[in-house]
């Protein structure tokens, strides 16, 4: 019989929490993400990791989204611990490495006509809208009720609001996702539901003159994975067209994860900008704005600096590019989807054996199990 310690977990977190908030890095590792106590790793090997305790673990999350080879795929470490050491971690200056992914990215992604690089998926974001109020010379952005597009003041808001205080539901309220995010902010977004069609059609014809954008998740994957209703991706994009505003996917999560040029590619619906994070850098720290030639121009010209001294950075170069590699190869997505259904059915199969209700909703590896026979649409 397998016996379970966290005895070493214990110590490390009663010290961790003297010097470091919290004593974790993300609150997705502590107590904000329901751990009493948090997991402390010391390895990770392909789908498993292993705690202080010498616990092993499958890792169902591959370290919540970037890991999308597994822990510690031999070609990227290949590749990150070659360019260490022929050129260090980062010069500062170009390198041949930047256009090299950029291509990978370009002939991937739909909508990537050109590509800028940042390290993270926040960043991505703040910068795509920044691209398109410029673009558009307006200043309010669409966002619906239950999608995450990061933590910068500009956007966190009304991300999982508690329902007294996010108004009705065909006219959601703005509600800052915590405490710090000034009041004045919340003029500059106007909230929507999700898979709405009638709703969101209605304010934009109304408000057409004063909005830049709508950003939306293709799925909303921090939200249980709720997919956009048949036709409703395609009606944000002829809404958008239609009315001269830009439109913008948020792929941290979906990109390169659904298919190789994402959930645009796998939905049929190309947006004016894309954001990419996580699988992107196979566990380094990276991500990218991607989208119309004439938008990026704005960024190419230095007429919206898009600024960041580890952009581009060697280790993150050299892992996206055997990362992307690997993606590359033939079958790698058929087999993806393959992996995810079977897990799917056979959770479906233990839950319906155990007499107990469930709903899976997503696509292929990005998915979540609901305790329902009724799938939610909306994050309400």
């Amino acid at each position: 019989m397998t016996t379970y310690s966290n005895e070493q977990s214990k110590i490390l977190y009663e010290r961790a929490i003297r010097s470091l908030a919290g004593g974790v890095g993300s609150m997705a590792r502590g107590s904000g993400a329901g751990y009493q106590i948090p997991l402390y790793v010391t390895r990770g090997e392909g789908a498993r990791i292993y705690d202080v305790d010498e616990n092993e673990y499958i890792d169902y999350l591959l370290a919540l989204g970037p890991l999308i080879h597994g822990h510690r795929p031999p070609e990227v470490m290949a590749a990150v611990h070659k360019i260490l050491d022929d050129s260090g971690p980062m010069l500062g200056l170009s390198s041949p490495l930047e256009s090299e992914i950029a291509e990978m990215v370009q002939a991937a992604v739909p909508s990537a006509e050109l590509v800028r690089f940042s390290n993270s998926g926040t960043e991505a974001v703040m910068m795509a809208i920044r691209l398109a109020r410029a673009y558009t010379g307006k200043e309010k952005i669409i966002r619906f009720e239950g999608c995450f597009h990061g933590w910068s003041d500009i956007i966190n808001v009304s991300v999982k609001p508690p329902i007294a205080a996010a108004g009705l539901e065909h006219a959601p309220r703005p509600v800052p996702a915590a405490p710090g995010i000034p009041e004045t902010l919340l003029s500059t977004l106007i909230i929507q539901p999700w898979n709405n069609p009638e709703v969101v059609e209605k304010t934009v014809r109304e408000r057409k003159h004063e909005i830049a954008a709508i950003i939306t998740e293709p799925m909303m994957a921090y939200c249980g994975c709720i997919e956009a209703k048949p036709g409703y991706l395609a009606f944000l994009r002829k809404l958008a067209s239609e009315h001269g505003i830009v439109l913008i996917f948020d792929e941290v999560i979906t990109g390169f994860r659904l298919a190789l040029g994402g959930a645009q590619e796998y939905y049929g619906v190309t947006p004016d900008l894309t954001t990419m994070a996580k699988a992107i850098g196979g566990g380094f720290p990276l991500s990218a704005v991607g989208g119309k030639r004439e938008i990026m121009q704005l960024a190419a010209d230095n007429r919206v600096p898009y600024l960041g001294s580890y952009n581009t950075n060697s280790v993150v170069m050299a892992a996206a590019k055997a990362t992307l590699a690997g993606l590359r190869k033939p079958g790698t997505y058929e087999r993806m989807h393959k992996l995810g259904d079977r897990l799917k059915a056979g959770l479906r199969d233990v839950f319906a054996r155990a007499g107990i209700t469930v709903s899976l909703l997503g696509l292929g590896t990005v998915f979540q199990l609901w305790f329902t026979d009724q799938p939610p649409q909306t994050w309400r």
